[in-house]
This record gives structure tokens, sequence and C-alpha cells, in this order.
């Protein structure tokens, strides 16, 4: 028997449709949410995903605004634009579009967001306020991946959690969220990475295997054990001449196969992604809330 699908299109839609009645509440008082984003290039899924993240916006009714700058845009440039957003009152979230092109700093165009707009929650103040248990914002990644497990009845209390990488946008806060003593979190946490010794056997010790390490279909049967729930955050381009653009899309999950052992798992696409920007709208309209 295979596995259940935890379905991220359907759980997105539950936290949008919750956020409809916030968002009308604000507009009442004359504050409609506004969200910008700073795209920096060309990178083909930057400029999707900065597409898809405006898209949810307007059908949301919130304010969405692009500020697109040339692959060759000095760091300063960049810095002015965030400084003009962080001004602007009719603006509530604010994110930064990653990769940047190699002249400008990622962690200095992070750090200049405003911390009560950074609903992406990278700059160094929300990350720390994350790590205490007192988040401003949850990161938007990680805590889609924490609304998926809870609404779909796999709540990680009490539960070992594994998770493959160590990103700064996944691996990192996703463990600083699940270890937190609060409601969808007490998880026993065990972060893997490219130097972690016999990963294929801590993986299957894991009740929860999070997949976050951008390698395609890296995860095999092999590495999960029977009945576990599988969360694939990957989302990778794979060549592929059948198709009309020419590539796939996949996660890092061989899909096929561990949805045969896997208690639960996620698809890509389908998954994690529309929860993405689901989260990310949610902190938006937070952002909202509390600006004066």
């Amino acid at each position: 028997m295979g596995a259940s699908i935890i379905d991220g299109k359907r759980i997105a839609a539950e936290v949008r449709s919750e956020l409809v009645p916030r968002i009308e509440a604000l507009k009442a008082r004359g504050a409609t949410p506004g969200l910008a984003a700073v795209l920096v290039g060309e990178d083909p899924a930057s400029v999707l995903y900065v597409r898809m993240k405006s898209q949810a916006s307007e059908e949301m009714g919130l304010r969405s605004l692009t500020v697109r700058l040339p692959a060759d845009a000095p760091e300063g440039r960049v810095l002015e634009e965030v400084r003009a957003l962080n001004e602007d009152p009719s603006i509530h979230g604010i994110l930064v579009q990653q990769p940047l092109p190699p002249q400008v700093s990622t962690a200095r165009a992070v750090a200049s967001v405003s911390p009560a707009k950074d609903v992406d929650c990278f700059h160094p103040e929300n990350v720390g306020l994350l790590l205490i248990g007192a988040p401003r914002f949850a990161p938007a990644t990680p805590a889609g991946v924490v609304e998926m497990l809870v609404r779909s009845g796999n709540d990680p209390g009490g539960k070992h959690v594994v998770i493959l990488g160590r990103s700064n946008i996944v691996g990192k806060p996703l463990a600083a969220l699940l270890m937190q003593k609060a409601a969808g979190a007490n998880a026993t946490v065990t972060v893997c990475h490219s130097a972690t010794q016999d990963l294929t056997g801590i993986a299957r010790t894991a009740d929860i295997l999070v997949a976050a390490m951008g390698r395609a279909e890296f995860v095999t049967a092999a590495m999960v054990r029977p009945g576990a729930v599988v969360i694939d955050v990957g989302i990778n381009r794979v060549p592929d001449p059948t198709k009309k653009q020419g590539f796939r899309t996949t996660g890092d999950v061989r899909f096929s196969e561990v949805s045969e052992v896997a208690g639960a798992i996620s698809p890509v696409p389908g998954g994690v992604g529309p929860m993405t920007i689901a989260m990310l709208l949610s902190n938006t309209v937070r952002a909202a809330e509390g600006a004066r």
C-alpha cells in the first residue's frame, strides 16, 4: 500500500482562506497589506518565484510591488532600493530575492531590511528571536513545513525529525522551530549535512524525514524507515528531452520508490512550494497588523 499524499495545495488554500477576514479588517481601517520584492538579475527560478508571489498577493487583495534591477546593479543601488521600501508606509513586507549576484553581499542586503518588514525572517535580529522562541515572524518555508505536518495529522511533538540540509533558509530555521517548547514543535531534531557519517543509517531512524539539500532525487527508499513521514522541500530541474521545455521538475526525494515505503509524503510540485507562498502572505498580513 502506497503512502498517503500530503497535499500542499489544499493546506495552503486553508491558510489563505483564514487570512481573508484579517485582510478585510485591515482594509476597513485603510491599511491594505503591501508586499515588495527586490529582484536583481534574471535568474529563471527567481523570476518565476517572484511572479508567483506577486500573483498570490494580488489574488488575496494585497498590494504587490516588484523592484527589478539588472544583474550588474552595484550593491549600493540594491541597498538604496531597500531603504526606500523601509520608509514606504504602504509596504509592510520586503523580501530580497536570493540568490544575489556576486557583487552584492547577501548578508548586507538581508541586514538592510527593516526587521519589522522582514517577512522572510532572514534579518539577524529575527533569526535570534526565532532561536529563543519569541519569533516576530516564522521563516516561510520552515513554517510551511510545520503547518503541513500539523494540518495533515502528523504533529511532530515527541517525534524524531531528521532534516537533510543545514541552509540558513530551510535546515537551520526549521530545526529551531521544531525544537521549541510549543505547539507544533517539541520534536527531537537531528540535522544532517555533507559531512555527516552514515547518513542513510541516521535517516532511517526518523519518524519524520525532511529533505532540503537541493540534490535531485537524492533520498531513496533505502533511507526511509517504513511508515515514516517524508517532506520534500527540494525543487530541482532535471533535463528531460521528452518535455516541451526540455526539463522536468523534481524534488530531493525519489518519489516513485519512497512513496511505496513511507506512511505519508509530500509531492513536488504541489507540496511545500504552495505552503511557502501562503506563509509569506501570512507574515505580510501579520506585519501590517503590527504596523503603526
